[in-house]
């Protein structure tokens, strides 16, 4: 009669109107059922929430059915305010006493210290859905170390804020490292949970993995279509537009280009002292990109390699979420400024190892000689392939 009582109750919280029910959401009407008598370490961070906006640390620490005994946080920090790259230290979480170990500091994976005495490691991050965006790396090098320690794995999903259908740019190829840790396109097209189900396919882990699946997301579902609360999931991917534009814009990271950091409104903006704006506004108009409109503007970035310096630069409104495709916007903008005579100049010296950006976008674009529209052809023949090969991981 209680366990029935609490599932009422549990069903009764969750408001009737959500037209999308997260993992952790799915997991609270089942009254935390799958967890019952585990000692659990949560991967997490400030997007773990329920469509209320509870925590997820909170309802974990909270429920009678579990013991939560530790909490792990990826880049930017448990509360998601640290700027890209920057280490983050352990730290002990105010409201549950529980310490809070970071998987961007002096480790990426969890050690045997910070995994004894867990059962099960439970993660729930809202990720952007581009390959370059670490938070999903996080969450395999987590499923790896559960692996070899025999732990369960669960992963609480979450929307692809891009949608599932739309895939863009060639699939990554070895070497992997933290920034591009799976062979998927740029703009991969997966949720959390079908990504974790490819990698310990692809890895061949031995890992018992269970995911709570999402309730009202089809893959044509963008995230303002959800009825779901935005938390910016990190500093500057401030909205949707910008998680849009992410894909193909962070191509510019490192890069002798701004991509607004330190603007108002990063990653729907690129820029550089000098640049002929009008003549990039030229060239972007004639090649007949849908979806986004592109006008000068000036601005002064606060941080990264022009902070403090006048830029010239390129306004991004996006006009269609469905039909905008940030690759093709990516590949015509640096096609134009290769026509400039500008790139080999700008680019020269620079380490494209340590770059952001993935390493055979900058191959495709920079080494060769071929137009925009035969780079995207090649592109679009890559992520043609992997989408023929994925049905196997989806869960939508």
């Amino acid at each position: 009669m209680r366990s029935l009582l609490a599932l009422i109750l549990c069903l009764a919280a969750a408001p009737a109107s959500a037209a999308l029910l997260a993992g952790i959401d799915v997991l609270e009407r089942g009254d935390f059922e799958l967890l019952r008598g585990k000692r659990v370490g949560v991967i997490t961070n400030h997007t773990g929430a329920d469509y209320a906006g509870r925590s997820t640390v909170d309802l974990l620490f909270a429920s009678k059915k579990l013991r939560l005994v530790a909490i792990f946080s990826p880049e930017h920090g448990f509360r998601g305010d640290r700027r890209d790259g920057d280490p983050v230290g352990d730290m002990k979480d105010p409201a549950t006493g529980l310490p809070v170990y970071s998987l961007y500091g002096a480790t990426r994976r969890p050690t045997a210290e910070m995994l004894k005495g867990i059962d099960v490691l439970v993660f729930d991050i809202q990720d952007v859905g581009t390959r370059a965006y670490t938070y999903l790396s996080t969450m395999a090098l987590c499923m790896e170390e559960a692996a070899k320690r025999g732990l369960e794995f669960v992963v609480l999903d979450r929307p692809n804020p891009l949608g599932g259908a739309v895939l863009e740019g060639p699939v990554l190829e070895p070497p992997f490292d933290f920034t591009g840790y799976f062979p998927v396109p740029v703009r991969h097209g997966m949720t959390p949970g079908e990504m974790a189900r490819l990698h310990a396919d692809v890895k061949g882990l031995k890992l018992r993995l269970t995911v709570v699946p999402l309730q009202g997301w089809t893959r044509e579902t963008l995230y303002d279509e959800t009825a779901y609360p935005w938390i910016d999931p990190s500093p500057n991917i401030r909205g949707l537009d910008a998680a849009l534009l992410y894909p193909g814009f962070v191509g510019f990271e490192s890069s002798p280009y701004s991509v607004g950091r330190g603007t108002g409104s990063p990653f729907l903006w690129f820029g550089a002292p000098g640049l002929d704006a009008a003549a990039m506004v030229r060239a972007l108009d004639a090649a007949g990109l849908e979806g986004a409109r592109f006008t000068v503007e000036d601005r002064t970035p606060t941080q990264d390699i022009y902070a403090g310096k006048p830029c010239r630069g390129v306004r991004v409104d996006v006009t269609d979420r469905k039909k905008v495709r940030s690759l093709d916007i990516f590949v015509h903008a640096v096609g134009a400024l290769r026509r400039a005579r500008v790139v080999a100049v700008a680019w020269a010296g620079l380490d494209l190892k340590a770059m952001k950006a993935p390493r055979n976008i900058y191959r495709a674009v920079l080494e060769s000689s071929e137009s925009p529209r035969a780079i995207l052809a090649a592109y679009e023949a890559s992520w043609r392939a992997f989408d023929a090969g994925r049905a196997k991981y989806l869960l939508y």
